[in-house]
């Protein structure tokens, strides 16, 4: 699903937190969003998820339809994964997909458990969850109802090696058209991460952003190196 932002500006207060911010993503991409503390990535990816109204430019549009029209077709794992740890952890994604409204999830919510490797905890409460099962849960409710924009905050956070490498597997597998549901149509992703190695192993594309500016917009074959990239595009912090 192709996706337009143009001219997106922000002020959080008296700060401007997102200056005149273009790029357009393309079907099946998993694109890296990348920046300092501070720089406006998560400001960009709640307004792309249409949880905050931008300032000023042409709001994200999804097929030629404005985001708030088409809440379900995006999905959203936020950095702090909010969850109701009393809940069991089937219970927790079929109570979500049924306050989402987007329908019967029944064999969905199943499948989804399953590709995840959620199986072996589906009837433990999330309360005692490790923080990477944590994420696992949070990643399957952020696919529920099929979505064709998948917006992932610091997804790997917490996941042993074993877990990293699945992880990475399963959202390389939404970007070619495998997502777990009824919706056979490759995923557009965008993944912010600190974690420089992250966007090497997932990315075909990535994203600069600094003091709400987009620094650089590359394809990973153009970069030679990304820390040099990363370093050059953001160094008028210690200036």
């Amino acid at each position: 699903m192709p996706v337009r932002v143009e001219h997106i500006s922000k002020h959080i207060g008296t700060q401007q937190v997102l200056r005149d911010v273009s790029f357009r993503l393309e079907e099946g991409e998993i694109v890296g969003l990348l920046g300092p503390n501070g720089a406006g990535k998560s400001t960009l990816m709640k307004i792309l998820c249409g949880i905050w109204d931008a300032d000023k430019g042409e709001r994200l549009s999804v097929s030629g339809e404005r985001i708030l029209e088409v809440p379900e077709r995006i999905g959203y794992l936020p950095e702090q994964n909010p969850l109701y740890e009393d809940m069991y952890v089937a219970e927790y994604l079929h109570f979500m997909a049924s306050i989402s409204e987007i329908g019967d999830c029944t064999l969905d919510v199943e499948e989804l458990i399953r590709r995840v490797g959620l199986t072996p905890e589906r009837n433990k409460h999330i309360r005692e969850l490790s923080k990477g099962y944590r994420q696992r849960v949070g990643l399957a409710q952020a696919l529920l109802g099929s979505p064709e924009l998948l917006v992932l905050d610091e997804p790997t956070t917490g996941l042993d090696p074993n877990q990293l490498t699945e992880i990475r597997s399963l959202i390389r597998s939404l970007a070619h058209g495998d997502t777990l549901t009824t919706h056979l149509s490759p995923l557009t992703i965008i993944l912010s991460t600190h974690i420089l190695q992250e966007v090497e192993a997932l990315c075909s594309r990535v994203i600069i952003i600094d003091k709400g500016e987009i620094k650089a917009d590359k394809k990973m074959e153009e970069i030679e190196n990304l820390e040099e990239l990363f370093r050059q595009a953001t160094e008028s912090l210690s200036s």
